[in-house]
């Protein structure tokens, strides 16, 4: 297996001072010798600023996988495509038309209807929910690393279709979780179920909403991880 390097190119929560904070996500995700982009985040021109604050070449991105349709995560991804560079783009097969086209005319498209392996060792999930989406898998030694984008079928499902995908412990769950709007008597019980799951290191970022990234920072400890833009993570291959 291969070291995981994770860089938070997007996010409404502030990290790195020099860099630009809004609302959205998007993760570089690079491992085995490839790199990919999760989701995108809402504005072009503040994705291609990360990217180039923090040294990254739109050119090196292999693939894009966009987690659902909202615009906070698919936003930035005419701008990207606009800088010549031509990955492999997966979405849902729900998403609208017109956003397909777009893909089409400038690069490859993959709609994806079911779990998929797109390199050796990173997945994608069934795409679920009454607002579809999918979370981007990774295997590592330290476990099997979840990235979401909204979680909107809930953080818990999300886990869930992972195990489908690939067996063996969860050992990071990373990303917005949307329970920025979700009433706070219901969040120890969230927290509790995704802790049942087997879940064992947790960065909340994104939608997931001050209260219950507190409610996780208490539960998990020094399993918790702080998120932010700018946010970089290895997980490294033993």
């Amino acid at each position: 297996m291969s070291d995981l390097k994770l860089t938070i190119l997007y996010d409404n929560i502030a990290g790195d001072p020099g860099l630009k904070a809004d609302w959205g996500f998007a993760a570089l995700v690079e491992y085995g010798g490839h790199t990919l982009l999760f989701d995108t985040g809402a504005n072009g021109s503040y994705l291609l600023d990360n990217m180039r604050q923090l040294g990254v070449n739109p050119q090196s991105i292999e693939a894009v996988i966009l987690s659902h349709e909202h615009g906070d995560h698919t936003g930035g991804l005419k701008a990207l495509l606009a800088t010549g560079v031509k990955p492999t783009v997966y979405m849902p097969a729900t998403f609208p038309f017109l956003l397909k086209k777009q893909v089409r005319d400038k690069t490859q498209l993959v709609e994806v209807t079911d779990a998929v392996e797109i390199i050796p060792g990173v997945h994608i999930t069934r795409p679920v929910g009454y607002i579809t989406e999918e979370a981007l898998v990774v295997e590592t030694r330290d476990g099997v690393v979840v990235i979401t984008g909204c979680a909107h079928p809930g953080a818990a499902e999300m886990v869930r279709q992972a195990q489908l995908v690939v067996d063996g412990k969860i050992g990071y769950l990373i990303g917005g979780f949307h329970y920025y709007q979700t009433a706070q008597d219901k969040l120890p019980s969230i927290i509790a179920e995704i802790r049942q799951l087997g879940v064992e290191k947790i960065l909340p970022s994104h939608c997931t909403g001050d209260a219950a990234i507190a409610l996780f920072r208490n539960e998990y400890g020094k399993n918790f991880i702080e998120g932010g833009v700018g946010t970089k993570l290895t997980i490294a291959a033993e």
